[in-house]
């Protein structure tokens, strides 16, 4: 019972941390396209989905994903709760379940790779449906914007939010007195298969 009670607590965190990158940090990446910002509070859902598994990572971007529509991305409402749940649902469930099964930094690398371009690719067709749909914007606009904004700003996003995953992801472990297994270098994992 406590452990699951340490384990709320310890997501609940990263959640509030998440919340408040997502408040503090928000910038242009695309000059052509102000609107699309950059915010890290995908960073502490993907930690989650390191330490705690899949599972806990889509989690916290459902708690994020609800209190973003009712504050910073008001305007979108529910359809950028949506569109925020589905893209970093899919980048923190991938990256989450390959470093759940490839317990190496060769597979924290991977993990996060796979996670960026699923979360790339996922926001193309989000796009064409709510986009269009829903906001009202016609669709000849939005496949003009596919590839050289909505591809690129997507990719960025995710793989500065993986490079600091990547990097954080022990010492923030350690701060939360989570036992964060070692990541073990390639070769060494190899040898323990032998």
């Amino acid at each position: 019972m406590e452990s699951k009670v340490n384990k709320m607590a310890r997501l609940a965190m990263l959640a509030a941390l998440s919340i408040l990158l997502m408040f503090l940090i928000r910038f242009p990446l695309i000059p052509s396209a102000p609107f699309l910002e950059y915010e890290p509070g995908d960073v502490p859902a993907l930690i989650a989905a390191f330490l705690f598994g899949p599972g806990a990572g889509v989690l916290v971007t459902l708690i994020v994903s609800l209190i973003q529509a009712l504050t910073v991305s008001a305007g979108s409402g529910w359809i950028g709760a949506i569109m925020h749940f589905i893209a970093t649902g899919m980048m923190v469930a991938v990256a989450g379940y390959i470093y759940k099964k490839i317990h190496t930094q060769k597979g924290a690398i991977i993990a996060l790779v796979a996670a960026s371009i699923s979360m790339t690719l996922v926001m193309i067709p989000l796009n064409l449906i709510f986009t269009t749909k829903f906001m009202n914007v016609p669709m000849e606009a939005v496949k003009a914007m596919i590839i050289p904004i909505i591809i690129p700003f997507n990719l960025l996003k995710a793989s500065i939010n993986s490079t600091l995953t990547f990097l954080v992801y022990k010492p923030v472990g350690k701060v939360m007195r989570v036992e964060v297994k070692p990541i073990k270098p390639v070769k060494s994992a190899i040898e323990e298969t032998r």
